[in-house]
């Protein structure tokens, strides 16, 4: 549409009547041109004279110009730039980078900035910093944003590059000095002082509606100077730092890509036939990255240069973990150089920490670990933990004092190691850790050992920092799983048996809050190891049915477990240790029933209860109520419900009665373990509404004690008790939490409470 000759004048008057005459109201024009509200108002008044090429083009666009109509509008909006005077660099010598056409996610983050620019308080103009570790692609979302964002700041948009990870950084005194060259400041113009330079650019801006781009910044007083103090202008700020101490600004750290948007980059990169063509090596090149961009970038970029390649190809290259660094690099592109300019900027002792930090085992680290491997008092480990976490170098976990590395940096800072540590020096720090470790996880887990319940941590390396109470040691077990395993590890290939045994014996007791660790298998073999090396029988037999245990409780792999419990029976035969004796059968008889040999299995109670019957210490009576808690279990599961509940009666009268010396916590659990089998004799004799009482007795002890590995089991099995009653809604909620619970504990019990679920919704059907 030609809207005709517009009536001379300057800027405004003539786009207030070119508005007029397509009949749009300010708001019509700016969603049609992408141009903000307020930024139209300012053009039409004449607070803004000068929009740029890209603005003018977007309005006249919208208002349905003519080429010539077109140009007469360009013309006005250009005597309104800042000229460059004598002696100046040209305004657009800070122009916005190009943009990438295959900018990839990060929506949210951006609507966050498009809401900023939508509210702009000119007395209070926006600071927005993007931070983030090495390779997230903080300069290339800035990048993008501003081009977004252009037609919000018609007076124009600069990037400023500070060059924060050179060995000199840009001064803010000579940074100021091109803001104000771009800006239109003559260089005779421009005072010598750094605070003047700082003044006179924000007096010459605070009417102008501009996007400034401070890219790569090293600090807080580099940036303070550059920001305005009034005006519609809107500042971005890149930096691999946090800059925790700039106040009132817009905080947007970049997280890794999805594992989707990951594969999305790298389909815009390479195309989307070679994606389809390998979906599952496309998916493993986006998990080897880390889903990282730059490591995608880099990967995709060499994938495009390379046609012919096979995605599986490069996927074999990165799975291998010596060469995924040399992997990941795509000409001047390298993951391991953006991550070098970061190591570099480093003082030496943080140095040290990163890279022995990548020593420790397991996915994580608490400062303890950090102290340890760099040799450093753990005030000054966690100090400098926190300061590689402002780097971008660590990443610190939301709820507790634990860090962890991206896997490409902890790559990166495992090479540091090699080249900067002797060999001797990292054996030394990692045996220091694994002492330390060691010594604290036994005195940890002694807390819970039924003969040496104590509230002292005996033993620990540093008492001053030891576990508080048992509610602590057990955070702090969970936590550190990792490193004391590897310590354990690191103990038994040394040839410290003693140690060894001593850290497997303190995690029996331990060991029952967890049953769903997998790790058990391990730790109590290599007790056995160890007692078989130093020729302990007794501790052989201990070990090995600690082993049993775990082999029929934690991965069901009950043929190993009848083997280790006949084993266990074995020795301690030979030796005649009647206690040991009894529990091997215990064991043995509870691999046998889930193997399906029942009579074998019933007959192995019987003398493992006569057995233990004639003991007459705590750990006999112990065993005794475990084993005829196990025998009433069997008899009921095959139909002989009334003698079960005879058994289990006779358990929980052993309960009450309790054990001289014994902590009232463990007579606890036993006698919830006895509660639940009671409700389930009842249960299973019909008996529904006497069943649910035990049953909510057994639930609420297991919970107490934190222990669920037990404590969903019987959630399930009041849950089949509460549909038998018909309290339909009940039921599904308490069947709901159990197939949550069973899950997280990777309990085979799983199948049945799904079952269950599905009977409930046919019962209620229509209801």
């Amino acid at each position: 549409m030609d809207t005709g000759t517009p009536t001379e004048g300057d800027l405004g008057q003539q786009l207030r009547e070119l508005r007029a005459r397509a009949g749009l109201s300010q708001e019509d024009l700016s969603h049609a041109a992408g141009v903000s509200v307020r930024a139209l108002a300012d053009l039409e008044r004449g607070r803004t004279r000068g929009p740029q090429r890209r603005t003018v083009q977007a309005l006249a666009d919208a208002l349905g110009l003519d080429p010539a109509t077109t140009a007469e509008l360009e013309q006005a909006a250009s005597l309104g730039r800042p000229r460059p005077s004598a002696g100046c660099a040209a305004p657009n010598a800070l122009a916005l980078p190009r943009d990438i056409q295959d900018f990839t996610a990060r929506g949210p983050a951006l609507d966050r900035l498009l809401a900023l620019t939508r509210e702009i308080d000119p007395a209070h103009p926006p600071v927005v910093l993007v931070s983030g570790k090495p390779g997230l692609g903080k300069t290339s979302f800035a990048v993008h944003a501003a081009h977004r964002l252009a037609p919000h700041f018609p007076d124009g948009q600069f990037a400023l590059d500070l060059h924060g990870m050179d060995p000199v950084p840009t001064t803010p005194r000579d940074a100021l000095a091109r803001l104000l060259r771009a800006v239109g400041v003559a260089d005779s113009a421009i005072p010598a002082e750094t605070e003047d330079r700082a003044g006179l650019l924000r007096s010459v801006i605070r009417n102008r509606r501009l996007l400034l781009l401070l890219d790569n910044a090293a600090d807080e007083e580099q940036v303070r100077p550059l920001l305005p103090g009034t005006g519609p202008s809107l500042t971005i700020i890149t930096s691999r730092h946090a800059l925790a101490g700039l106040a009132s600004v817009h905080r947007t750290e970049l997280g890794l890509l999805r594992r989707e948007e990951a594969i999305e980059l790298l389909t815009r990169i390479i195309g989307l036939r070679r994606v389809q063509q390998e979906p599952q090596a496309a998916r493993d090149i986006a998990d080897l990255c880390g889903h990282l961009p730059l490591a995608l970038r880099i990967s995709g970029q060499r994938l495009a240069a390379r046609p012919r390649e096979h995605l599986s190809r490069l996927a074999a290259q990165l799975a291998q973990e010596g060469r995924r660094l040399d992997t990941l690099q795509a000409g001047g592109l390298q993951v391991r150089a953006a991550f070098a300019l970061s190591y570099r900027q480093l003082a030496p002792v943080h140095r040290r920490l990163l890279r022995r930090a990548a020593l420790a085992a397991g996915p994580d680290f608490s400062p303890e670990t950090a102290a340890l491997l760099a040799d450093l008092p753990l005030a000054q480990a966690a100090r400098y933990a926190e300061d590689l976490v402002d780097a971008g170098l660590l990443q610190p976990d939301a709820a507790t004092e634990r860090y962890r590395f991206h896997d490409l940096l902890k790559l990166f800072a495992a090479e540091q190691s090699a080249a900067e540590d002797s060999t001797d020096m990292c054996d030394a720090a990692q045996d220091r850790a694994a002492r330390w470790m060691l010594r604290r996880a036994t005195a940890a887990a002694l807390r819970f050992d039924a003969d040496h319940h104590r509230n002292t941590p005996d033993g620990d390396p540093d008492p001053a920092s030891a576990p508080a109470d048992r509610e602590e040691a057990r955070v702090w077990l969970e936590a550190e799983r990792s490193q004391w395993l590897a310590a354990l590890r690191r103990a038994h290939a040394a040839g410290h048996h003693q140690q060894v045994i001593d850290a497997a014996e303190a995690m029996h007791w331990f060991s029952d809050l967890n049953q769903h660790w997998e790790v058990w298998v391990e730790v109590f073999q290599r007790g056995v190891d160890a007692a078989r090396a130093l020729g302990d029988k007794q501790a052989e037999a201990i070990h090995l049915n600690y082993l049993a245990w775990s082999y029929n409780v934690c991965v069901y792999d009950h043929h190993a477990a009848l083997m280790a419990a006949d084993a266990a029976l074995q020795v301690a035969r030979a030796i005649g240790d009647e206690l040991q004796v009894g529990w091997a059968l215990g064991y043995g008889a509870g691999a046998l029933d889930r193997l399906g040999r029942i009579g074998e299995s019933l007959d192995r109670l019987r003398e493992a209860a006569a057995c233990l019957g004639t003991q007459t210490s705590v750990q006999g009576r112990l065993g005794e109520l475990t084993v005829l808690n196990t025998l009433g279990t069997i008899l009921r599961r095959h139909g002989r419900a009334e003698e079960a509940l005879s058994i289990h009666r006779r358990c929980e009268a052993i309960c009450h009665a309790g054990m001289p010396g014994q902590p009232t916590e463990l007579m606890a659990m036993y006698q919830a373990t006895a509660q639940q089998q009671i409700g389930n004799d009842l249960a299973a004799l019909g008996r529904w509404s006497e069943a649910e009482p035990p049953l909510r007795q057994s639930l609420a002890g297991f919970e107490a004690a934190k222990m669920r590995a037990w404590s969903e089991p019987a959630r399930l099995d009041l849950g089949l008790v509460l549909r038998r009653l018909a309290r339909y809604q009940e039921a599904r909620e308490t069947l709901l939490a159990a197939r949550t619970g069973l899950g997280e504990v990777n309990n085979p019990r799983e199948v049945e409470v799904a079952a269950e679920i599905r009977e409930l919704d046919r019962l209620t059907a229509g209801s």
